[in-house]
């Protein structure tokens, strides 16, 4: 189902006030009796979810925004209460802060997407009249992104394989007239992306990589997502509790795909390129082996010492093929490894970046979108723990330490310019909250896009 964006400007429209539990006293006293008598047989305290109907002509609505103390524990507070009013279109008449607008006004948007491929979902009854004052164009493009990004992470990998991957990406690039390239199977090692190969010729579906191309003026932006549709850990296999969630491999490729659209729909004044290495990690006779020794397209040899560390192999033909086109910025984003939700959690999204001006951007977007990241090192004195000795790199160090920021590391060798950012994010809600169902989602797109934006005009 399509994501619910605006109200329709020829709705009813419902005024709704949104009331600080901080301010709950003052503005409950310069209330009309009626209106107070009705808040107070509801219960209503301006807690933070609450939503009450009020009748009238027209009916008017009244959610609580909570006090700072609670809105410090969450995001998206508007939403918690929209997902409770009845069927309606609804118009903001008091209450939000300016400054807090474009956010909420996301997270109602965001709090009407269904996942409804298999299963019919009730859609979310109220829906929202566009606010004055911000950019509904700008706010409606992120909040398909972002469905788009949930949508791919949400599939099953019987239904989103390699190939589904690159019809998604031809999908897009038709929607935005980008120009699409794939390189396919056997193809890939007379191209010299003999990793990609390796990793994804176990697989009844062949691996690929997806190249696609959008803009002709600005700085050149290029984005490469790990697309692994689907991780058995190759003959390391993971155990069947490891193994559940590992449809969302492919959550880097789901992000840069999602954040890939903001872009073409906001038409940013950048060159934007995506390069998706798209496989499954199967298991099969022909499947590598821990202790082959492969040779990037880098020419940088690479010990497998774990066929279950898999992303980053992926990753790094493709990180080679982007560097060789100079861009001015290459971003990665992977769900690449378990060490990274270990130190943050599902919630953060970890990032690794030198440049104190992407830094600096990428710091304060995160902020005002509401879209957490923490910046994480790329550590170089940790470089000896990927060097094995008998080939350039690891692709499993011993011991378990640091294993996100060698995984990065990792990555880095193969990027000879800055600025270089890498996100190892975790693609997944494991609960409920407002405007993110459980299920996919995607994390730091939003900040990266303001970032963007802020870059191309610089």
């Amino acid at each position: 189902m399509p994501l619910p964006l605006f109200a329709d400007a020829n709705d009813t429209l419902r005024p709704l006030h949104v009331v600080d539990q901080d301010q709950f006293g003052d503005w409950h006293s310069t209330q009309p009796d009626d209106l107070v008598a009705w808040l107070d047989v509801q219960g209503f305290t301006g807690a933070l979810g609450q939503a009450v109907l009020v009748p009238g002509a027209p009916e008017t609505a009244v959610v609580g925004y909570g006090t700072a103390r609670t809105r410090a524990r969450g995001r998206f507070h508007l939403a918690a209460a929209a997902a409770k009013l009845p069927k309606g279109a609804y118009a903001i008449a008091s209450g939000l802060p300016k400054d807090h607008t474009e956010v909420e006004t996301l997270g109602w948007l965001l709090a009407g997407y269904r996942f409804d491929r298999y299963k019919t979902q009730p859609p979310m009854a109220a829906q929202l009249a566009a606010p004055t004052g911000i950019d509904a164009h700008a706010i409606a493009a992120i909040a398909t992104g972002e469905a788009l990004t949930r949508d791919l992470i949400n599939t099953p990998a019987s239904d989103m394989g390699p190939d589904d991957l690159e019809q998604a990406a031809r999908d897009l690039a038709v929607q935005h007239g980008a120009d699409i390239q794939v390189i396919l199977g056997d193809d890939l090692l007379a191209q010299n992306f003999p990793m990609i190969h390796t990793v994804g010729r176990a697989a009844n579906r062949a691996p690929r990589l997806i190249d696609m191309h959008w803009g002709t003026d600005g700085p050149r932006i290029t984005l490469v997502g790990k697309g692994v549709c689907f991780d058995t850990g190759g003959l390391n296999l993971k155990p069947g509790a490891s193994m559940g969630l590992m449809k969302k491999d492919m959550g880097g490729a789901a992000a840069v795909l999602g954040l890939a659209h903001m872009i073409m729909a906001s038409d940013l004044p950048i060159q934007l390129r995506v390069l998706i290495p798209a496989v499954e990690n199967s298991v099969a006779g022909n499947a590598f082996r821990p202790g082959d020794i492969l040779t990037s397209r880098k020419e940088l040899t690479v010990e497998i010492n774990n066929t279950d560390a898999e992303g980053r192999l992926v990753l790094a033909d493709a990180l080679a093929l982007a560097q060789e086109d100079t861009p001015d910025l290459i971003v990665s984003m992977a769900t690449l490894t378990g060490a990274a939700r270990v130190a943050v959690g599902p919630d953060l999204a970890p990032y690794y970046c030198d440049d104190t001006q992407f830094v600096q951007h990428l710091e304060q977007a995160a902020t005002q979108q509401a879209d957490p990241v923490w910046r994480m090192p790329f550590h170089t004195p940790y470089e000896p723990m990927i060097e094995p000795g008998i080939a350039d790199l690891d692709n499993a160090p011993k011991g378990g330490f640091a294993g996100s920021i060698t995984a990065a590391l990792f990555l880095r060798r193969f990027v000879e310019q800055t600025p270089y950012a890498h996100f190892d994010i975790y693609g997944w809600q494991p609960g409920d909250a407002p405007a993110r169902a459980k299920g996919g989602v995607g994390q730091a797109t939003r900040a990266l896009l303001k970032t963007i934006a802020a870059l191309s005009a610089t």
